[in-house]
């Protein structure tokens, strides 16, 4: 089963920095989750919300800002916000890298950089797999490169998600827990995909979850799973 790292081990340093990633990494986690937009030079910058408000000490929109502007923002008064490339580099194909589709514009540069690091740096397509509840977001990747895995999210219904899942050859469902149990798990992993839910996070939770004998669980503390 899987342990995969929600915007890093969240629960012990803040989301998506490359400290969250690298503590993911010291807890033996098999992946990382995390979320990306597009800076105004066409970047991808790592972060949850389409502002910086929540997170940082700054204000605005993400694309509103160039990468050297996000860079001057901090995270706990300490942290920068990190690139898709800082995380790869980081990550160095020690585990599994889900990217979350968030902004606009970020399906075709992901694509672009996860063959870059494939063809000039000895990646394989094993280390990634994409995701978003943006189903259009999925569709165009796909279509960029069919090799690239994907994961469908869903928070409302199981059924939708598979038939979708289905048509662009996913690999695999990522739903909301609580639209979990035994008999959709199984009949999900029937049709050949994986169930990879989010957040599951409490101790009661985590059990409930692996008695249904998902794929993997993303969890802010991977440690617990």
């Amino acid at each position: 089963m899987l342990k995969i790292a929600h915007r890093g081990a969240k629960a012990y340093e803040p989301e998506n920095t490359l400290q969250a990633f690298q503590k993911a990494l010291d807890l033996n986690s098999d992946g990382i989750e995390l979320d990306v937009h597009l800076s105004s030079d066409g970047h991808i910058i790592v972060i949850h919300d389409e502002t910086i408000d929540r997170t940082t000490n700054g204000k605005g929109l993400v694309n509103d800002f160039i990468l050297a502007e996000l860079k001057s923002f901090l995270i706990d008064g300490k942290y920068q916000i990190p690139t898709l490339n800082e995380v790869f580099d980081l990550v160095d194909k020690r585990c599994l890298i889900n990217i979350e589709l968030k902004g606009l514009g970020t399906p075709s540069k992901v694509v672009q950089l996860i063959e870059e690091y494939i063809s000039e740096k000895n990646w394989n397509y094993d280390h990634f797999i994409i995701s978003s509840f943006d189903w259009d977001m999925l569709e165009e990747t796909s279509n960029l490169n069919s090799n690239i895995s994907i994961g469908v999210l869903t928070e409302e219904n199981i059924d939708t998600a598979l038939a979708f899942a289905e048509k662009i050859k996913a690999k695999a469902i990522h739903p909301d827990f609580n639209l979990l149990n035994e008999e959709n798990v199984q009949q999900i992993q029937e049709k050949g995909f994986q169930v990879l839910p989010w957040t599951v996070n409490s101790k009661e939770d985590i059990q409930k979850v692996k008695s249904y004998k998902v794929d993997g669980i993303i969890s802010d503390n991977p440690d617990k799973i």
